[in-house]
C-alpha cells in the first residue's frame, strides 16, 4: 500500500507503544506532532531507550519553532550537526572544503549561538558569559558562531569589525588560510550589505564554500550572494527532528540525501500542485518516524507528487494563505516578487481585517522601487492573493523572537 512502512522499518518500530494500533491494524496513518507529543516521552518509551538516555546515547531537545509551537524529540547527541557534516563531506561541490579540514564559521541567529554559550557553561558547571566568549561559542573543533544580537539589521560596526575579526583569526589557522561560511542567508545579506556601505571589503576574507540552511532564503538573496561570492553557495533543506533530506547543488537544483528516510507528497488541498512533505526515517534510532507530518510544502517540477521532482520549499503547511484561486504558500510570494524586482530584499505581506492588505519590503540599496514599478507589484500581488494590496517601501523589516523574519502576518487596521 503506497507510504506504507517496508518490513525493515517495521523491524525498528516494533516494540514502540505510539505505533502498536497501527501494528495491530496494519495500516499505518499520517503522524502529526501533537500525537508524537500525547504522552510524551512514555509513547515512545522501550528498554532500549531507556537505557540509551541513562548512558548519553540519546537526549531530549526540542524542534526549532521558527513561528510556531516547539516540539520536544529524543535523540543521539549532535544529530543534526552530523547530518550537516555528512552533507558537508559528500557534497560534489563543496566536500572539498570538508576534506581539507577548513573551519566552520557560523552566523545565524542569536539563540543559536546562545544555544551553545548554554550547552558550554553547562560543562563546565558554570553560567554562560553575558555575551558569551569566542570559548563559549565554539560547538566544536571545527565551528564557532558569530552572531551576538538578535536583529542583524542592527548591528554597529563594532559588531561587524568583531565578527570580521573572528572569521580572519578561524581561517588563518587554516594551512591554506580557507574556511567554510554556514550561515542562514538573509544573516549573511545584512552582513554583506554593512560590509560595503562601511568600506570593509578587504576586511572580509572570501570563504572558500557557503552553506545557507535554517530557514527560507528568498530568491532575491540568493541571487545576491551568488552574485557577491566567487565560491559554490549550497542550501539544506532539513529540520531539527529528522536532520537534513535535500541539498542543493550551484544550479539551484535539489538532489535527496534520504539515508534511512523515504518520502512521499501528499497535496495540501484538492487540486493544488503545492504538496506537503511526509516522511518515514529510522536515521534516529531513539525516535524512528513513521508517515510523519513534517509541516513543510514543497513545489515539483511538473505539479505531479514526486519526491524526484522537487524544485522548491516553498514554505510551511500552517502558513499558507488562503486565496480564491487556492492556497498560496511563501515561496508563491516570493517568486512572484523575485520576478518583479530584483532590487527587493526582505518583504512581509501583512493582512489586514478589511480583507485588504499590505506588502512591505526593502531593497538591497536602501532606495525604494520606481512608481511605475511599485504600482506593478501592487497590482499583480494583488491578483495572486486575491487581496486588494498597499506597497510599503521600509528601511527595516521587523525580526521575530526567533531570530528570522516571518513573510505573512495579520494586523488589526
Amino acid at each position: 500500500m503506497k507510504g506504507q512502512p517496508t518490513d525493515e522499518v517495521i523491524e525498528h518500530i516494533r516494540d514502540i507503544p505510539i505505533y502498536q494500533e497501527s501494528l495491530a491494524k496494519g495500516y499505518f496513518p499520517v503522524l502529526d506532532k501533537p500525537e508524537i507529543a500525547r504522552g510524551f516521552p512514555g509513547n515512545w518509551m522501550t528498554p532500549r531507550l531507556a537505557a540509551a538516555l541513562e548512558n548519553g546515547e540519546a537526549e531530549f531537545v526540542l524542534s526549532t519553532g521558527t513561528n510556531h509551537a516547539r516540539m520536544q524529540i529524543i535523540r543521539p547527541p549532535y544529530f543534526l550537526l552530523r547530518s550537516y557534516y555528512e552533507l558537508w563531506r559528500d557534497h560534489p561541490d563543496i566536500g572539498g572544503t570538508w576534506e581539507a579540514g577548513c573551519p566552520r564559521v557560523s552566523l545565524t541567529t542569536v539563540l543559536a549561538t546562545e544555544h551553545v554559550a548554554r550547552v558550554n557553561a553547562a560543562r563546565r558547571g558554570v553560567e554562560p558569559g553575558r555575551p558569551p566568549s569566542p570559548a563559549d561559542r565554539r560547538l566544536d573543533e571545527r565551528t564557532r558562531y558569530l552572531n551576538l544580537l538578535l536583529d542583524p539589521a542592527r548591528w554597529t560596526r563594532e559588531d561587524v569589525l568583531r565578527m570580521l575579526g573572528e572569521i580572519d583569526r578561524a581561517r588563518s589557522a587554516h594551512s591554506r588560510g580557507d574556511y567554510h561560511l554556514d550561515c542562514s542567508g538573509s544573516h549573511l545579506a545584512h552582513l554583506v550589505r554593512k560590509v560595503d556601505a562601511w568600506g570593509l571589503t578587504d576586511a572580509f576574507p572570501e570563504p572558500a564554500s557557503i552553506i545557507h540552511a535554517y530557514e527560507y532564503t528568498p530568491v532575491n538573496v540568493r541571487r545576491f550572494l551568488h552574485r557577491r561570492f566567487a565560491c559554490p553557495v549550497v542550501d539544506l533543506f532539513g529540520s531539527t527532528e529528522l536532520g537534513y533530506l535535500y541539498y542543493s547543488d550551484q544550479e539551484g537544483r535539489y538532489w535527496p540525501h534520504l539515508d534511512g528516510m523515504s518520502v512521499e507528497l501528499l497535496p495540501v488541498a484538492a487540486g493544488s500542485t503545492i504538496h506537503q512533505l511526509i516522511v518515514t526515517s529510522v536515521r534516529n534510532p531513539h525516535m524512528p518516524l513513521v508517515r510523519y507530518r513534517s509541516g513543510d510544502c514543497v513545489r515539483t517540477l511538473d505539479g505531479t507528487p514526486d519526491p524526484s521532482k522537487i524544485v522548491q520549499f516553498c514554505g510551511r503547511l500552517k502558513e499558507l494563505l488562503t486565496t480564491p484561486s487556492g492556497p498560496v504558500a511563501q515561496g508563491d510570494l516570493d517568486r512572484h516578487i523575485a520576478a518583479a524586482s530584483p532590487r527587493i530584499f526582505l518583504h512581509q505581506l501583512r493582512l489586514r481585517d478589511d480583507a485588504k492588505a499590505a506588502l512591505l519590503y526593502t531593497t538591497f540599496t536602501g532606495e525604494p522601487l520606481g512608481d511605475a514599478e511599485a504600482e506593478s507589484l501592487r497590482r499583480s500581488t494583488g491578483e495572486l492573493i486575491g487581496r486588494a494590496c498597499e506597497i510599503e517601501h521600509r528601511t527595516r523589516i521587523p525580526i521575530g523572537p526567533s531570530g528570522k523574519y516571518a513573510w505573512l502576518t495579520a494586523h488589526r487596521t
